[in-house]
């Protein structure tokens, strides 16, 4: 018997192929679970999730805005109608202005500051809300982080800050609803182009140095991501909740690079 035979969840953030959340998708499919789709609202959008959907196998999507409570409500009200009760949640959203990753922190607009929070880490919290209503026996939720909440990461900026806060939310979301038989983790990936990766300068110089001082000496794929994945989202992890779990092949482990990595 498949992992996640008989599960049902929803997964946010996917925006194309390359997206972790893609690779989440697909592992937790290929593992019995039935996925449904959230996403930004709009016709572009819509259009390119609709045409994933079907190419995947994936019977239900709808629009939800990280930024607008009533549209979270709005999508779970659509989720419990339309898809039904859920046994897990995937939170993969992040965002900050383009400008706040290129320079330096110290120079992070107030606007900009609460962008990112609101986006990035605030998000999280209603969602959740949200999706434990429809959680009645239990349930997973997990969300993706970055090395960057933890240590400096130059122009990741507030970025790292965000993720600091998401981090904090997973702790204090585990305590909340651990009552209800619902567990929250993190997974803090490494890095990888993705198309939100892709504003964070020297990210192609980041990811050639972190295959080189990773113990494992390569980059992670969305499929390592994706198997973490579906071991928070099964009973596999039953006893785990409040973690960040690193999948960067050791990267984070490390205090020094080797020698040779600078040559």
């Amino acid at each position: 018997m498949s992992l996640l035979e008989g599960k049902k969840g929803i997964v946010t953030g996917l925006v194309n192929e390359y997206s972790f959340a893609y690779h989440i998708m697909k592992s937790l499919q290929a593992q019995g679970a039935e996925v449904g789709l959230a996403h930004l609202p709009g016709k572009a959008v819509e259009r390119r999730i609709t045409k994933i959907a079907e190419k995947e196998g994936v019977s239900f999507t709808c629009p939800m805005d990280a930024q607008s409570d009533e549209s979270i409500v709005d999508g779970f009200q659509a989720i419990k109608e339309g898809f039904g009760d859920i046994d897990f949640f995937v939170h993969s959203i992040a965002f900050a202005n383009s400008a706040d990753l290129e320079g330096r922190f110290v120079d992070t607009s107030r606007e900009g500051f609460a962008l990112a929070l609101d986006v990035s880490a605030y998000s999280l919290v209603p969602m959740a809300r949200e999706a434990a209503k429809l959680m009645p026996d239990g349930g997973s939720i997990v969300t993706l982080s970055y090395l960057g909440a933890e240590k400096v990461i130059p122009h990741y900026n507030v970025m790292g800050v965000a993720k600091a806060a998401l981090e904090a939310s997973v702790r204090y979301l585990a305590h909340d609803l651990g009552g209800e038989n619902i567990r929250v983790n993190a997974i803090s990936a490494g890095p990888q182009k993705t198309l939100a990766a892709s504003v964070v300068g020297d990210i192609d110089k980041m990811i050639d140095y972190t295959a080189k001082v990773a113990p494992m000496k390569r980059n992670i794929v969305g499929q390592d991501v994706g198997g973490s994945s579906v071991y928070l989202l099964s009973d596999l992890s039953s006893g785990v909740t409040g973690e960040v779990i690193h999948v960067d092949n050791g990267y984070s482990t490390m205090g020094a690079p080797p020698m040779e990595s600078f040559e």
